[in-house]
């Protein structure tokens, strides 16, 4: 008897002091039409505690936003009499189309390097890459790269301090999506931390896909290629007609 009213005095302020994600998205879903120039998605919720919030260390908010992940081969050029050519090829197993990090705090003080590894939170971690050949100097170096040229691009991104976090309970920070979006299930993942240590973990889905003109082209392009390469052909040759025929109006005025 004496055990369990131990258990129970043990158990219930930890019941007590647990804190779980309520979340809300400006939208759930992005369109992307043939003027589609870009988008931005609010993200805020709430922290929900079943008793008063926890002393010590303040609790931290990072959100992160996951397009789809494809496998790619990194080629290396090196210049060898006089031209350039491709050396050495690396398989990277998995790099998101999109991934972008906002946190409340920097980043290092956000979350510790092995709650990152667990729950790979952080850019580096998010693009993976495993058995390079062993003739490969610096295969690491291929992953980096790619990391390099997607946040040139606006892919990749990380905010740091761009998480509003009020009163320990109210949070809200914005991610904006380039023109340049692959479609698909974007995965939105929100970590509370304390410590550095995740002490909640909430996920949803962003559904991003193409409507209109641009699904129609997109779709005959891949289920019809034949009858789209035939349909770009007459449309480049009508527009070189038509410019042609209006030079040369354009010369007899």
């Amino acid at each position: 008897m004496l055990r369990m009213f131990l258990l129970l005095a043990l158990c219930f302020p930890a019941l007590a002091q647990a804190e779980e994600v309520v979340l809300g998205l400006s939208q759930k879903r992005v369109q992307i039409t043939t003027n589609f120039d870009g988008s931005e998605i609010l993200i805020f919720g709430a922290v929900k505690r079943d008793g008063p919030a926890p002393s010590g260390a303040p609790l931290e908010v990072i959100v992160a936003v996951e397009g789809p992940s494809t496998a790619l081969t990194v080629r290396r050029k090196e210049r060898r009499y006089g031209i350039w050519i491709n050396v050495d090829a690396v398989e990277v197993d998995a790099a998101p189309a999109f991934y972008a990090v906002a946190t409340s705090v920097p980043f290092a003080d956000a979350i510790t390097k092995t709650e990152d590894l667990r729950y790979s939170v952080s850019i580096p971690r998010a693009v993976r890459s495993v058995g390079a050949p062993m003739n490969v100097k610096d295969a690491q170096g291929f992953a980096s790269a790619v990391i390099r040229i997607r946040e040139n691009s606006g892919l990749y991104q990380l905010h740091e301090n761009s998480v509003t976090l009020t009163d320990q309970t109210l949070f809200e920070t914005r991610v904006a999506l380039p023109a340049n979006l692959t479609e698909g299930d974007y995965k939105a993942r929100i970590f509370l931390t304390r410590s550095g240590k995740v002490v909640s973990e909430y996920e949803t889905l962003i559904d991003v896909h193409k409507v209109g003109l641009e699904r129609f082209l997109f779709n005959l392009s891949r289920q019809q290629p034949l009858i789209y390469g035939l349909l770009s052909l007459a449309i480049a040759i009508a527009a070189g007609w038509l410019a042609s025929a209006a030079f040369r109006i354009f010369q007899r005025n």
